[in-house]
């Protein structure tokens, strides 16, 4: 394996990075300009109108702005989660009021009488896209942003009024800074960053090895061969170890135990993930067994159990915060009414803040002191909370989906790293093709197990698949290692049933709703609305990229599909054996039409909440007992656009214990090598 230069490579990294950011900061604009305020509405990335609830200083003294959606759809997801930037936008004909004096950097909107559709101003800051908050807290229909001091809270007008994602500046200015850290460093972090460059030294000769400790085997009776091998590597790592998790393999199992058990070696930790959600799961965990984690940042799921152990939280219930809440209304009230010609006021306000920064400071020593475990995002890693300090081990979970950047900003404060996750799973989202084309998609995860395979331990028996549903993913992604435990080799819901099945959609026309001929779709690359029945283009729509594609014959056929195996089992059985089920599509255009499919249906309606309908990425993770995947594609051309990423589809055909329902159109699909081997194995299957 010919050796590279560490530093070169990594410049080559700030470069790629760079072109991403470029191409995703164009993109974001161009998305604000083409698609209209009610498409983003659509998407998620947007709510109109909302309504201002109160005004508050919250636990870390930043001011806080409440936000409601005033119009709900539980249809569509929508992005907004913490730590993302948002502006504020309206929709009458005046600006919004000035942040800090001088010209407005708001556009007037425009008003499209054709479409009936919103056009968004910029939000605070002109070109480029400031904002005018961060997203603080999110849940359901209520949002809490953050905004700095003095921002013009009382003069948000009150018709008209909307709230937006902006584009994350953050993120990226911490990743650069991230890569020239690594690229300047000398010490440990120097020392990591050409270990991880380099390949492991052919048969003794030259090179760096991966150190490790020698001690015997410890056991774990709860933990199967492959888990309690991979806790012993974790153990035995002074440099770097990977534990690969396929599918269902129990690799968060493992990477609790492993944290667990690395307590009782050192103090603390620190656990970072790519994603709030991942954070939010092993957080959640380790909780579980009983480990005092302290969350940096707000979780995604809101309830007690999840606030309880965060910062914010955690800092309200300490018995000095009510003084120290008291200090810091005081020093806004002095501030308020300062009176000209008072000698005493920066005396008074200096003695103030110091009494503030030092409670400060103690309820922080106390919080982190007695925390065991310190869980963030990877770039909730560049937190100022936690300047200056350094952890034995770092944990990052999700590994795969994550950035090689975004790796090294939690890095720099660690000793040793061990990674988790699926190369063959979800990866990291890269909107730029020559960045992408270049080797942005390759995470930190993937060199060092390409780098130095010995430190790698795969998980291989998996806990939640029918054996048939597991093997065409085992064989494809996994060389054929995965088996299934015997507790779910056979597990199935009825008696001599497929566990795995393909409905080919241009076989299995739909029930005719007027009568004559059914018709099924040809892609119709336009944003029009679907044709209705009986006409050319039958009812597939494309969003140009935008918004994604939908298949309304494919949808119809996907919920009568369900209706028929639910009732082959009988509600009865169905409903007192929480049978649940996930209706999975790649395109987010089709999941908001399956999800409005499934609402209307009164056949489904004692089955609600039951059925979630998500796109593969909103599945990550989960599993159900029924999962039925709608591939929306059909076209004469054989054009699948991203449904050729196939990692996304491992995702999407492993999320089922018993039972896999496949809708596509096999002469578009089968064109690809996957699909048409997917096509086969299903096909020889026990009919």
């Amino acid at each position: 394996m010919p050796t590279i230069s560490p530093i070169l490579e990594l410049q080559r990294q700030q470069l790629l990075l760079q072109m991403e950011y470029e191409e995703e900061k164009k993109a974001f604009a161009q998305k604000v300009d083409a698609i209209g305020m009610e498409r983003r509405i659509q998407r998620g990335d947007a709510w109109w109108p909302i309504r201002i609830g109160r005004t508050f200083y919250n636990s870390l003294n930043q001011l806080c702005v409440e936000v409601f959606r005033t119009q709900s759809n539980d249809e569509i997801d929508h992005n907004f989660e913490f730590g993302k930037p948002v502006s504020f936008f309206q929709t009458k004909t005046h600006p919004l009021p000035l942040p800090r004096g001088g010209e407005s950097d708001y556009h007037l909107p425009k008003e499209d009488a054709s479409s009936k559709s919103i056009s968004s101003p910029l939000p605070w800051g002109g070109e480029g896209g400031g904002f005018g908050g961060l997203c603080s807290f999110v849940d359901n229909d209520r949002m809490v942003v953050t905004v700095p001091d003095g921002f013009p809270v009382g003069s948000l007008p009150h018709e008209g009024l909307g709230i937006q994602l902006s584009f994350d500046e953050t993120s990226y200015r911490m990743m650069f800074d991230a890569l020239e850290r690594t690229i300047r460093a000398k010490g440990r972090l120097g020392y990591l960053r050409d270990l991880f460059y380099t390949p492991t030294p052919h048969q003794g000769k030259g090179g760096m090895r991966a150190e490790t400790f020698s001690f015997a085997d410890l056991h774990f009776p709860y933990l199967n061969h492959t888990q309690e091998h991979a806790v012993n590597e974790v153990l035995r790592a002074k440099d770097v170890a990977i534990v690969h998790g396929p599918p269902g393999t129990g690799k968060t199992t493992t990477l609790v135990e492993a944290i667990y058990e690395t307590l009782h070696r050192e103090s603390q930790v620190l656990v970072c993930a790519q994603s709030n959600m991942a954070v939010d799961w092993i957080s959640e965990k380790l909780v579980d067994r009983g480990v005092n984690v302290l969350r940096i940042g707000n979780p995604v799921r809101v309830d007690d159990k999840m606030l309880s152990f965060t910062y914010e939280r955690r800092f309200e219930a300490h018995p000095d915060y009510p003084q120290l809440w008291s200090i810091r209304k005081a020093i806004r009230e002095l501030r308020a009414h300062r009176k000209r010609g008072d000698k005493n006021f920066h005396q008074k306000l200096e003695r103030l803040k110091d009494r503030a920064t030092a409670l400060e400071i103690g309820i922080n020593q106390q919080l982190f002191g007695e925390a065991r475990v310190i869980a963030c995002t990877l770039v909730g890693s560049g937190n100022r909370l936690l300047d200056g300090m350094k952890f034995g081990t770092l944990f990052i979970d999700e590994a795969a989906q994550a950035l090689e950047a975004a790796c090294w900003i939690p890095i720099r404060r660690v000793n040793r790293v061990i990674l988790a996750g699926d190369h063959c799973q979800l990866p990291p989202t890269v909107k730029s093709y020559e960045a992408l084309k270049g080797g942005l998609g390759k995470t930190l995860m993937e060199r060092i197990a390409e780098q130095r395979p010995e430190v790698v331990t795969l998980l291989t028996v998996q806990y939640r698949m029918n054996e048939e549903i597991m093997r065409f993913s085992s064989d494809w992604f996994y060389h054929n290692m995965v088996e299934s435990d015997p507790s779910v080799k056979y597990r199935s819901i009825l008696d001599l049933d497929r566990p795995m099945m393909w409905i080919d959609t241009k076989t299995h026309p739909l029930p005719l709703p007027r009568g004559g001929e059914s018709v099924w779709t040809q892609e119709v690359e336009s944003n029009q609305s679907p044709l209705p029945w009986g006409g050319e283009g039958g009812g597939l729509r494309a969003g140009g990229g935008l918004y994604g594609y939908s298949n309304t014959s494919e949808a119809e056929l996907t919920l009568l599909s369900l209706r028929a195996y639910f009732e082959i089992i009988g509600k009865e059985r169905i409903l007192s054996e929480r049978l649940d089920v996930g209706i999975i599509s790649p395109y987010r255009a089709q999941v908001q039409l399956l999800r409005r499919l499934v609402k209307k249906n009164e056949f489904f309606k004692p089955f609600r909440s039951l059925i979630t309908v998500n796109t593969v990425d909103g599945f990550q993770g989960q599993e159900r007992d029924i999962i039925v995947i709608s591939l929306v594609r059909s076209n004469d051309e054989g054009q699948i656009g991203f449904l050729r990423d196939l990692r996304r589809m491992n995702v999407a055909i492993t999320r089922a214990r018993m039972k896999l329902i496949i809708l596509g159109d096999r002469s578009t699909l089968c064109r690809h090598p996957f699909y048409r081997k997917l096509w086969e194995y299903v096909k020889s299957l026990k009919q």
